[in-house]
């Protein structure tokens, strides 16, 4: 494994994908890495991998991709990202009209976080901590 490529992934799913990835992308500010869609639905994608910057990703696509084994219901997971930068979140989501839930704060460890939710609820927090 090199430093560039995460050893842990989250994994999200999603009813609509595409909106997932543009709010990911475009506002909160990952990289878009990989997308593989439905050979027999182009509207569904069954992988999608983005990139945090500074390190990290997410594993993502539509909802009911893998009927062999249980999935997460979209909009009921919590994604902790470790940023320096979470002004530059806040600023981004407020601008694109995206739902605050708690807004720039210091917490009894140490980090200084914002916490957002994605389009479909899943909640994201921002944070300087780095873990212990």
């Amino acid at each position: 494994m090199t430093d560039n490529n995460p050893g842990v992934w989250a994994c999200l799913r999603y009813n609509d994908a595409d909106a997932a990835r543009v709010f990911m992308t475009e506002v909160l500010g990952f990289t878009e890495m990989l997308t593989v869609r439905d050979d027999n639905d182009n509207t569904r994608i069954v992988h999608a991998e983005v990139k945090w910057p500074e390190s990290g990703g997410i594993m993502y696509g539509s909802g009911g991709t893998h009927e062999d084994y249980p999935q997460p219901v979209p909009g009921t997971q919590w994604i902790y990202v470790v940023t320096q930068d979470v002004g530059g979140v806040h600023k981004r989501v407020v601008e694109a009209g995206g739902k605050v839930v708690s807004e720039p704060q210091d917490t009894e460890y140490g980090s200084h976080n914002v916490t957002v939710a994605d389009p479909e609820g899943n909640i994201w927090t921002f944070g300087t901590y780095p873990g212990a």
